[in-house]
């Protein structure tokens, strides 16, 4: 009888997950033969950042990046806590949540007809479109043009967001899960387009390591033993590997540009997250008050660091 609904379960899942891994490829190619252009178009009364003062420089731009769970101009599945909690903490920040890592043409999945059909009736197909395009977004033949389109996207968000060129504010890109893909892609066509100081921070992320992160100055990452999904990652491809000396990940470790953070005993997802407003710590926060607090102390002490150097931060 257990044989029999696997049987059944792969049968029906099969199907999707080759479609959706068709599908997956299809907004890069467009983006790449030009028949699409990436529109940046917000619900009325969007801002294009919240936070600090739009009338006068922040101290850093921040740039969210959520998980496979981002399908909306929402800031992320769980109703925006963490852009909130960040924002309340650190007024000195602008902040943009609405970038949409999973859409080299910038387009809202939720937003589109036929998902929100499937949104209503056959729910998994979403969550499986944002997986298949986290692995587009790893798989080498695409990868250099994803990382441009989503690189490029985040830079006109900065823009509209009065970001400026050559200004030497730090953008940090706060990445969650799958998010950390598209992050460490987008570092060279940011530094490109904006020539700005750019810092890292992943939360348990899901990455194949791949990436050149040199143009970046730091990458702080935030994990958990509790964290399965992260160490799925960290196997799964072999650019995280120490033998893989050349990869991306591993260039920036030996020169000192990865510093782990403990944020134990939090998991990926569930009623434990490292976004939980329920579960709490011996000191009585929440797991995503101290997700929030880490992030802002991390950001408030390069700050400092790079004031008190009058420089870049190595």
């Amino acid at each position: 009888m257990t044989e029999l609904v696997l049987l059944l379960l792969l049968g029906g899942i099969g199907p999707v997950l080759l479609a959706e891994a068709l599908l997956a490829r299809y907004e890069v190619l467009v983006y790449a033969a030009g028949w699409r252009t990436p529109t940046i178009a917000r619900p009325t009364g969007a801002l294009p950042a919240r936070g600090a003062d739009p009338d006068r420089p922040p101290d850093a731009y921040l740039v969210y990046l959520d998980g496979i769970g981002k399908r909306r101009f929402h800031d992320t599945r769980d109703g925006g806590r963490l852009v909130k909690s960040l924002i309340a903490g650190a007024p000195e920040l602008r902040v943009l949540g609405q970038v949409q890592p999973y859409s080299p043409l910038a387009l809202p999945l939720a937003d589109r007809p036929v998902w929100s059909w499937l949104r209503r009736h056959i729910g998994l197909v979403l969550f499986l479109h944002n997986v298949m395009q986290t692995f587009v977004a790893a798989d080498r033949r695409y990868r250099p043009l994803y990382n441009r389109a989503v690189g490029s996207q985040i830079a006109t968000e900065l823009r509209l967001a009065g970001y400026q060129p050559d200004s030497g504010i730090p953008v940090v890109m706060l990445s969650y899960s799958g998010g950390a893909q598209v992050a460490t892609g987008a570092v060279d066509e940011l530094w490109s387009q904006l020539r700005c100081p750019i810092w890292l921070i992943t939360l348990g992320g899901f990455h194949n390591g791949a990436n050149d992160i040199s143009r970046a100055q730091h990458l702080d990452r935030l994990t958990s033993a509790g964290d399965r999904i992260e160490r799925v990652g960290t196997w799964l491809f072999p650019q995280r590997w120490r033998l893989f000396r050349g990869s991306g990940w591993n260039r920036a470790d030996r020169e000192g540009k990865i510093t782990e953070h403990r944020l134990d005993p939090a998991t990926h997802v569930g009623p434990r997250s490292y976004i939980s407003p329920e579960a709490r710590l011996p000191d009585g926060r929440s797991h995503l008050d101290r997700t929030a607090d880490t992030v802002i102390a991390l950001i408030r002490e390069r700050l400092s660091a790079t004031a008190e150097t009058d420089g870049p931060l190595p």
